[in-house]
C-alpha cells in the first residue's frame, strides 16, 4: 500500500496548510476529487492566518502502526472514478446534544472541529439538543434553548470568518403525519418550510445553527420539538423527498447523539464498525435485552464506561454527529443504575435514527459516533493509550477530520481484541463507532442453526450446486479478485465433499470459500482442519467500503470462532492485512507459501499438534488456476 503526504492550502494563494495527513493515494485522490476544498472555501473574507488556519501540527504525522495499516488488495491502488461535472453542495446535518453539559474549552474544541470540516470542504447545519439528560424539572423555556444556542454560535465564530449563524424559522410541525418510505420509519411530521433561507448561508460557509423549537401553523405559535424530528426533517429536504432538489445539492452528511455503541468486547469498549444490514437486529436486541440467562448484564460495563457525549459525523453522504454526557459523579448508586438503563435505551434510539436516516440517503452514507472529547481534540497532539488492538500508544486523532480524508474508522474493525490495559481503565475504551447501511451477508450453513463441523455420512458438506449460490457471480468474484482465471472443473472436484460453508457479502462484493482438509489419509472427522480456501473481493470494492473486515469478521466470529489457518504466496501484498489479523504466521521452508493461522496457542516449529497439521494441510493444497503460471510453490 502506498502512502503520500499531502497539503491543501486554505485558499488560493494562501498556503497556510489546511491540513498535513498521510493517507493511501486513493483516499488522497478521492478525497481531494469528492471535495475540492480550494473552490468550496474561496470566501469574501480572507481567513487570517495568524488565528484560523487550519494547522494541525503534528496531530497528522505519520505513524507506521495506524498509518500503514494495510488495505485488502491485490492490485496497486487505482485512482477513482472522478466526475467532471461542476461539483455539488457538501453538507453534513450536526446534532449536538446537550450543551448545556459541555464545559466551554470542550465546547470551543467541537467549535474549532465544525470550524476545520468547513475548510475541509463539508458544510456543516448544526441542530442542537437540549437534553435534560433524565433530569426532572420543568422543560426549559425559550430563552434558554437560544442562550445554549448563541454558546455554539459563539464556539464557532472565535475560530475565524464566515463563523456560524442562529437560524430560526426554518422548519414547522403539521398536524399530520406521513412515512416518506416504506421500510424507513420518519416521526412526526415535521419538515423544511424556508428551504432557500436555510441554504444561503451555507452556500457562503456560514454554519446554521438551529433550535429544537419548531412553528406550527395551525396554532399560529413556537413550541419545542423533537432534534431527532428536525434531523430527519432536513434529511427529506436535502434528498429530495420534501421537494424537488436543485442541481447543484447533496445531501452530504448527517448527525446523531450518544458515545459509540457499547459491545461486549472489552478490549474495544464499543463497536468499531457497524453494518446495518448485517448488525442492527442483533445489537439493537442486546441493548434493549442486556441481560442474559444467568442475569449477568451483558453490556453493563460498557455502558457505564466514561463513554456518554458523542457527536456524530456520516460520509460520504451522510454524517451523523452527536453529542450525550454522563450524570454527575454525585449521583447515587440507584441512580446510576437507572442511568445504566437510561443509557443502553439512548444508545438504541441513536442505532434506530442512524438506520432511519442513512435509509433515506444512498449506501454509501456512512456515520461516525464518537464523544464530545475526541471530538474536541483536533489540536491536541500528546501520546495517548491507543484504542487500537495491538498498538501501545499513538498521537490522538480527530476521528472526524480522518474519517472525512479518508472515508474509514480509526482502525480496522477487523482487528483481533489484544487488550493493553484493564478492564478497570476506562479511559482506555474505544469511544468511536463508525456506521455504515452496508450490506447483507448470506452464510451457507447459517452457522447458528448449523455450527459447523467437518462432514460426515449422516451430514455431509454443503453444495456449490446449492440453488442459493449463484455459481456464475462466485466464479467471477474469485477471478475478478485474483485476476486469474480458474480451472473450474478441476477446482470444483478439489474441494467436493469437503466444504465447511461459504460467505457472501452483499450482491458478491465479497466472499470466502472454507473447506475442512485432512492432514493424512484416513484422519477422523475431529482432526480435519478448517482451512480458507478462497478470499476474494472485488476490484472496485477492494481498499474501501470496508467488504474484507465484514468477511474476515463472519468468518472469525460465526463460523470458525476457535480457529482457521490459510496460505498465501510470499509476494501477495495483501499479506500485511493477513499478518494484522492473524494470531500466528509461518514462512513455510522450501516453498513460496506463508502460513497464517487464527488459532491459540499454536506454537511455530511443533512437529506434532496442531501446526504439524495445519502445515501439511498448507504444502498439500494443490493451486486450481487455469493459467498454470510456472511459480515454485
Amino acid at each position: 500500500m502506498d502512502s503520500v503526504q499531502w497539503n491543501i492550502p486554505v485558499s488560493v494563494g494562501d498556503h497556510t496548510p489546511l491540513t498535513s495527513s498521510t493517507a493511501t493515494k486513493r483516499e488522497a485522490k478521492t478525497y481531494l476529487q469528492r471535495y475540492n476544498p480550494q473552490k468550496v472555501v474561496e470566501r469574501k473574507h480572507r481567513i487570517p492566518k495568524t488565528s484560523v488556519g487550519v494547522n494541525l501540527g503534528s496531530l497528522y504525522l505519520p505513524i507506521r502502526s495506524v498509518d500503514e495499516s494495510p488495505i485488502f488488495s491485490h492490485s496497486p491502488a487505482q485512482s477513482a472514478f472522478s466526475d467532471a461535472s461542476a461539483g455539488p453542495l457538501h453538507v453534513a446535518l450536526v446534532k449536538l446534544k446537550s450543551p448545556q453539559s459541555v464545559d466551554a474549552p470542550t465546547l470551543d474544541g467541537v467549535g474549532h472541529t465544525l470550524s476545520q470540516l468547513s475548510r475541509l470542504g463539508l458544510n456543516c447545519i448544526v441542530v442542537m439538543d437540549y437534553s435534560s439528560n433524565g433530569e426532572e424539572g420543568t422543560p426549559p423555556t425559550s430563552f434558554k434553548v437560544n442562550q445554549q444556542v448563541d454558546r455554539i454560535v459563539a464556539a464557532i465564530d472565535r475560530h475565524g470568518r464566515p463563523g456560524a449563524r442562529r437560524l430560526d424559522n426554518v422548519v414547522e410541525t403539521i398536524s399530520f403525519s406521513q412515512e416518506s418510505a416504506a421500510s424507513i420509519q420518519v416521526r412526526g411530521a415535521t419538515r423544511v418550510t424556508n428551504r432557500k433561507l436555510l441554504l444561503a448561508p451555507v452556500r457562503r460557509g456560514i454554519i446554521p445553527v438551529i433550535a429544537p423549537i419548531t412553528f406550527k401553523p395551525e396554532s399560529q405559535v413556537l413550541s419545542r420539538s423533537s432534534a431527532d424530528e428536525i434531523i430527519l426533517a432536513l434529511t427529506q429536504d436535502l434528498a429530495g423527498l420534501q421537494s424537488a432538489p436543485s442541481h447543484d445539492e447533496e445531501p452530504e452528511k448527517l448527525a446523531k447523539e450518544v458515545a459509540g455503541i457499547p459491545s461486549n468486547d472489552l478490549a474495544h469498549g464499543t463497536h468499531v464498525f457497524i453494518n446495518l444490514e448485517q448488525e442492527y437486529v442483533g445489537i439493537r436486541k442486546g441493548l434493549l435485552d442486556p441481560a442474559p440467562s444467568d442475569g449477568e448484564p451483558k453490556v453493563l460495563e460498557a455502558s457505564t464506561t466514561n463513554l456518554s457525549g458523542a457527536f456524530t459525523a456520516t460520509n460520504p453522504i451522510s454524517r451523523v454527529w452527536n453529542t450525550d454526557f454522563p450524570p454527575t459523579s454525585s449521583a447515587s448508586a440507584e441512580t446510576s443504575a437507572q442511568v445504566v438503563v437510561t443509557s443502553l435505551e439512548s444508545h438504541a434510539r441513536n442505532l434506530d435514527l442512524l438506520r432511519n436516516v442513512l435509509g433515506l440517503l444512498p449506501p454509501t452514507s456512512s456515520g461516525i459516533i464518537t464523544t464530545p472529547r475526541e471530538a474536541a481534540n483536533s489540536h491536541s497532539v500528546g501520546l495517548t493509550p491507543s484504542h487500537a488492538p495491538g498498538v501501545g500508544t499513538r498521537r490522538r486523532r480527530n476521528p472526524l477530520i480522518h474519517n472525512l480524508l479518508t472515508d474509514k474508522p480509526v482502525f480496522s474493525s477487523s482487528l483481533p481484541s489484544r487488550p493493553l490495559y484493564s478492564a478497570q481503565d476506562e479511559s482506555a475504551a474505544t469511544p468511536t463507532t463508525f456506521v455504515k447501511r452496508g450490506m447483507p451477508v448470506t452464510i451457507l450453513p447459517d452457522p447458528h442453526l448449523h455450527p459447523w463441523k467437518p462432514p460426515t455420512n449422516s451430514s455431509p458438506s454443503i453444495k456449490l450446486s446449492d440453488p442459493r449460490v449463484d455459481m456464475a457471480r462466485l466464479i467471477h468474484l474469485i477471478e475478478d479478485s485474483f485476476d486469474r482465471k480458474l480451472d473450474i472443473p478441476r477446482y470444483f472436484s478439489r474441494i467436493s465433499e469437503r466444504i465447511a460453508g461459504v460467505i457472501i457479502c452483499g450482491n458478491y462484493e465479497g466472499g470466502a470459500i472454507l473447506t475442512w482438509e485432512a492432514p493424512f489419509p484416513g484422519c477422523s472427522p475431529q482432526q480435519m482442519v478448517p482451512y480458507l480456501d478462497k478470499f476474494a473481493v472485488l476490484k472496485r470494492s477492494q481498499g474501501a467500503g470496508g467488504v474484507a473486515d465484514i468477511v474476515f469478521k463472519a468468518m472469525v466470529g460465526d463460523c470458525f470462532p476457535n480457529g482457521v489457518c490459510w496460505r498465501s504466496r510470499r509476494g501477495n501484498p495483501v499479506n500485511k492485512w493477513y499478518f494484522e489479523r492473524s494470531k500466528g504466521t509461518w514462512k513455510m521452508p522450501n516453498s513460496n507459501w506463508t502460513m497464517f493461522w487464527t488459532t491459540d496457542a499454536v506454537e511455530a516449529g511443533d512437529d506434532r499438534g496442531v501446526f504439524a497439521d495445519y502445515s501439511k494441510v498448507c504444502r498439500d493444497v494443490t493451486p486450481s488456476w487455469a493459467d498454470k503460471k510456472a511459480i515454485e510453490d
